[in-house]
């Protein structure tokens, strides 16, 4: 997806000359379709990205943890770690493209060191340029990685993996689940087997839209917000709406942040009619945008499905490929600071974290509390279900129930006996440490003022074998 173009010499005034034209103020140009504002709480968003929309993700994610409850990580990896500063100006502003196809694409230490990259998270958070990092703990985190990806090596999602779990710490582990048995390749993953514009499993090339039979869009939804209604079969109620995103790009034009000048949104129609929602924001990655592909990621990644189902509202914002300044050949999202080429392009200043914020804020600008969860009879989530199951881990989700503080997670293995292996808040779990190609089954109850409640209905599904190595991804079974 992102496949190493040649970088190209810029040096500070070419690029301060291209931003100060774009500077197009907004009572002097036309605009296109505002977003509409719906009964959508700011603090019950999340987001998800394959390639770079998942780098992107990972940013948007640390940069605004207050309002984020979830991050998708589809064949992504760690926050800066293209390493891009002002700095850069020695090399003019070379090296951060090559870091970003080289150690970002490929991995392994030492060329892929964690620590610049926490120092930096670090400084950011205590300067106040991003949310304080206590709220990664609350955010579920669902991380993919195909064994069949050649464009993005395992090592890299292993390393977002680590960084997560550095934030989640001990007590927060569960709200992480990272797969990497599917043999898909760089792609975002759909249930489809069948569709003739879509991808074989393996493949690795346009649309980057893979056939597994993987619901990939319902697992993440799923491990963000607890068990949902299955996704709408057949025609779906609400409906995908375009929007002028230079309304939401500040002092600049669309164009000048490599960004489309239409972005657009699914609607469920129960959200239209005033009903109580949260937004999914849904990032394409490098050569998906819709100047490339056309509307494939928006209709076909299976997004829309759940949401028409669960009253979910998806924004789905557009890159777009530019030339020349700035320097952006594939259509990619800002993860190497091609833009204004300094380190504020993983805070919130970072010109198109701002600009998908202005559209996250229009969204929910009529919002109030989170969709209320009918309450569950006698306390006990009334379904529980395994989302995900990977060799090592599982993927659990359940039914909220109203009022819980916390719930409590039991498994049980080949003896049958229920023992207690966590106690996590939010309806989602991610159980790890279990043994390959066995089965188990879970229970959960939740507490309710201090008080346990029965548990639910039990789950079962066994783990998958760990796969063969793969050292030729796109060709391995």
């Amino acid at each position: 997806m992102l496949s190493n173009p040649r970088p190209r010499s810029r040096i500070a005034f070419a690029v301060t000359v291209s931003l100060s034209i774009s500077s197009v103020s907004t009572a002097c140009r036309a605009q296109g379709q505002a977003l509409k504002s719906y009964n959508a709480a700011i603090g019950d968003s999340s987001i998800s990205g394959i390639s770079s929309g998942a780098f992107m993700a990972v940013q948007f994610g640390f940069a605004w943890s207050s309002i984020i409850k979830g991050v998708g990580v589809v064949a992504g990896g760690p926050f800066y770690c293209a390493e891009a500063s002002a700095a850069d100006i020695i090399n003019n502003f070379t090296l951060p493209m090559l870091k970003a196809t080289g150690p970002c694409m490929k991995g392994p230490p030492p060329e892929l060191d964690l620590q610049p990259m926490i120092a930096k998270l670090e400084a950011k958070a205590s300067a106040g340029a991003i949310d304080p990092l206590d709220n990664v703990k609350r955010q579920k985190i669902y991380l993919f990685h195909g064994y069949n990806d050649a464009v993005v090596a395992t090592r890299v999602t292993d390393a977002a993996a680590e960084f997560y779990r550095r934030y989640l710490g001990d007590s927060a582990r569960g709200n992480l689940f990272y797969q990497h048995t599917r043999g898909a390749g760089h792609s975002f993953v759909v249930k489809e087997q069948a569709a003739r514009e879509l991808n074989a499993c393996a493949a690795n090339q346009g649309p980057f839209i893979d056939q597994c039979g993987y619901d990939q869009a319902g697992i993440i939804l799923q491990h963000i917000y607890g068990a949902l209604r299955p996704g709408t079969l057949g025609p779906l109620g609400g409906t995908i709406k375009s929007f002028d995103q230079n309304r939401y790009t500040g002092r600049h034009i669309a164009d000048a942040l490599s960004m489309g000048d239409e972005g657009y949104v699914f609607v469920p129609t129960a959200c239209e009619q005033g009903a109580a929602c949260r937004v999914h924001i849904a990032l394409h990655g490098c050569q998906q945008d819709a100047g490339t592909i056309g509307r494939l990621f928006i209709e076909q990644t299976g997004y829309n499905a759940w949401a028409d189902a669960n009253r979910i509202i998806v924004l789905y914002p557009q890159a777009k490929v530019s030339p020349f300044l700035p320097f952006n050949p594939e259509g990619c999202w800002d993860w190497w600071s091609f833009i204004d080429h300094d380190d504020s392009y993983v805070t919130k200043a970072g010109l198109q974290i701002a600009a998908i914020k202005a559209m996250l804020d229009a969204l929910t600008a009529g919002g109030g509390s989170p969709p209320a969860q009918p309450p569950e009879q006698g306390g006990v989530p009334a379904e529980l279900i395994v989302t995900d199951i990977s060799d090592t881990a599982a993927a659990l989700a359940w039914t909220p129930v109203e009022g819980t503080s916390s719930y409590r997670v039991w498994r049980a293995g080949a003896d049958n006996v229920f023992r207690s292996v966590a106690e996590t808040q939010g309806p989602s779990y991610g159980d790890h440490g279990l043994t390959p190609a066995t089965p188990y089954a879970w229970q959960v109850t939740a507490l309710v003022g201090g008080i346990e409640r029965s548990r639910s209905p039990s789950a079962r599904a066994a783990t998958r074998p760990t796969p063969a190595p793969c050292n030729a991804p796109g060709e391995c079974p």
